[in-house]
């Protein structure tokens, strides 16, 4: 991974944060987006300590006009993005909340938002050398319901943070397909089980998993061979089968069609 760019969402905490500090090496930049300023530094300084490059950028994913200044600022800094790892990600309990836009928050966040991201970097994506985008998924998945996305009807934390995490591998498997032949290639994980992070505490959840499990599941998507990892839906290590939704192609249009819709790229 010579002089590589990596951008990781949701890297000031638990797994982003982890890949970061075990990435970080005098060959990688690493550019570390957050909500939180204060914690992208102190990750920014750990990385430097280890000898690599890091730069911070703030943004609240619960905005798509965040989003889209975000991706302006990366890619007016950088004309060549090496690995994208789509990480940043919620899980609420209680009653239903929207978004900055209006949108069911937790598809906002962990959907809409690296949906959106990933778009407007592709021209970066690419570019000099071959580039690999990595969409950190979920175990727990439920089918997106094309009449109910908003969950607007029957709303429940758990079924939102699931349908969000199949629509992340909808959106990679299409993107496997839309990019087949270029230098670009998408892969999907569930990074691991209740990984001792400050989500599933907060959850109030007995963690199973340290998070060095999940960070080196993320690794392993970066640094396999292209052709063992593109396209693929990954159970921590193991190349698994995800749920029978993500392999419908009509499913698959019918959610790209829908973002590109919501984000304003159609």
């Amino acid at each position: 991974m010579a002089q590589n760019v990596v951008l990781i969402t949701g890297a000031t905490d638990g797994l982003g944060r982890r890949v970061a500090e075990k990435l970080a090496s005098p060959d990688v930049h690493l550019l570390l987006h957050g909500r939180d300023a204060a914690r992208g530094r102190e990750v920014a300084k750990t990385v430097e300590a280890a000898g690599g490059g890091a730069t911070f950028y703030q943004a609240d994913f619960a905005s798509l006009q965040a989003v889209r200044q975000l991706a302006e600022k990366i890619a007016a800094a950088h004309r060549q993005i090496d690995v994208l790892i789509n990480n940043a990600g919620i899980a609420l309990d209680g009653s239903r909340r929207e978004s900055e836009d209006g949108f069911e928050l937790t598809f906002a966040v962990n959907y809409l938002a690296p949906f959106l991201l990933t778009r407007l970097l592709l021209p970066c994506l690419g570019k000099e050398r071959r580039s690999r985008i990595i969409n950190v998924a979920s175990a727990g998945q439920a089918p997106v319901d094309f009449g109910n996305v908003m969950l607007e009807r029957g709303y429940e934390g758990m079924l939102a943070y699931r349908q969000s995490k199949l629509a992340q591998i909808l959106f990679t498997f299409d993107m496997a397909e839309e990019l087949k032949g270029t230098k670009v290639t998408t892969a999907t994980l569930h990074p691991a089980t209740y990984m001792d992070t400050t989500m599933v505490r907060g959850s109030g959840i007995q963690p199973l998993n340290s998070v060095d499990t999940g960070a080196d599941a993320v690794i392993a998507l970066v640094t396999k061979p292209v052709e063992a990892v593109s396209g693929k839906y990954f159970d921590v290590q193991r190349e698994s089968r995800a749920n029978a939704q993500a392999y419908d192609r009509e499913a698959r249009r019918k959610l790209r069609d829908l973002s590109m819709k919501l984000t304003g790229l159609a």
